[in-house]
C-alpha cells in the first residue's frame, strides 16, 4: 500500500485503548484531538478517490468538523459506479442523527451490527417491527444496493432489494473479536464487486471473520 498520500500534521497519532471481556468482546476508549481529526482535502486525494471502485467510510472520523467536511467532499468525487460503503461503527458518543442521515444519503452499501441498528432506528424514527423490516426500510429509503447486518456469535444477514442471505456464525475457539467486523466487510465488498451471488459473498465473509476471531489481534497472517 502506497504511503504517498498519508497526511502529517502537528497532532498526535490516534490511539485507542482496548479491553477484552471474558468472551473476547472489546470495549474501546478512543482518544480525541488526534491527527485523523484533521484530515484535509488535496488534489492527490481527490484524484485517488475519483478513480476508486470501492470506498469505505464510517461515523467516527466525522466527529471532527474538519475531517467530516473533507469526507463529504471526497465522497462527492466518487464515480457513479463506485461502491460506497458506510461501515457505521458507532463508538462511544461520537455520532449524531445528522451524521448518520447524511452518511446514509451518501453511501450505497451499509454495514451495521445488532447494537447499532436499534440506535439508527431510534434516531431516524423507523417504526418497523422486525430487524428484516427495518433493514428493508433502509434499503428503500436510501436506495441502498446492499446491507450487511451482523449479530456477533448468533449470525449475520445480507440483504438487497430483491435477495437475502442469513447464516449462523461458525462455532470457533475465540481469542478475540477485534478486526472481525472489518474483515467481514472487506471480504464481502470485494466479492460483491466481483458480481458473485449473494450466498457466496456471504459465505466467504463469514469464513474469514470467524478465522480472525481465532487469532490474536486485528491483523493476523492469512494463508
Amino acid at each position: 500500500i502506497s504511503s504517498a498520500l498519508i497526511q502529517v500534521n502537528d497532532k498526535p497519532t490516534g490511539t485507542v485503548d482496548v479491553e477484552l471481556n471474558a468472551e473476547g468482546i472489546p470495549r474501546y476508549v478512543i482518544h480525541e484531538n488526534v491527527a485523523w481529526d484533521y484530515i484535509e482535502m488535496n488534489n492527490g486525494t481527490a484524484k485517488l478517490i475519483s478513480d476508486a471502485d470501492i470506498l469505505c467510510f464510517g461515523s467516527l472520523a466525522q466527529r471532527s468538523k474538519v475531517s467530516g467536511a473533507t469526507i463529504e467532499l471526497l465522497l462527492a468525487e466518487c464515480k457513479s459506479s463506485a461502491l460506497i460503503v458506510y461501515d457505521i461503527n458507532l463508538r462511544q458518543k461520537f455520532y449524531t442523527r445528522e451524521i448518520i442521515q447524511k452518511s446514509l444519503q451518501l453511501c450505497n452499501v451499509l454495514k451495521l451490527n445488532e447494537e447499532e441498528l436499534p440506535v439508527v432506528c431510534d434516531l431516524l424514527h423507523i417504526k418497523a417491527a422486525s430487524e428484516e423490516e427495518q433493514i428493508a426500510y433502509l434499503i428503500e429509503a436510501y436506495n441502498l444496493k446492499l446491507v450487511a447486518f451482523t449479530k456477533g456469535a448468533i449470525g449475520s444477514l445480507l440483504m438487497t432489494a430483491t435477495d437475502k442471505s442469513y447464516m449462523e456464525t461458525p462455532k470457533v475457539d475465540v481469542k478475540d473479536t477485534v478486526g472481525a467486523g472489518d474483515a467481514f466487510t472487506a471480504v464481502m465488498i470485494i466479492n460483491y464487486a466481483k458480481g458473485n451471488v449473494l450466498k457466496e459473498v456471504h459465505q466467504k465473509a463469514v469464513e474469514i471473520s470467524a478465522f480472525v476471531c481465532t487469532q490474536d489481534g486485528a491483523m493476523p497472517e492469512y494463508n
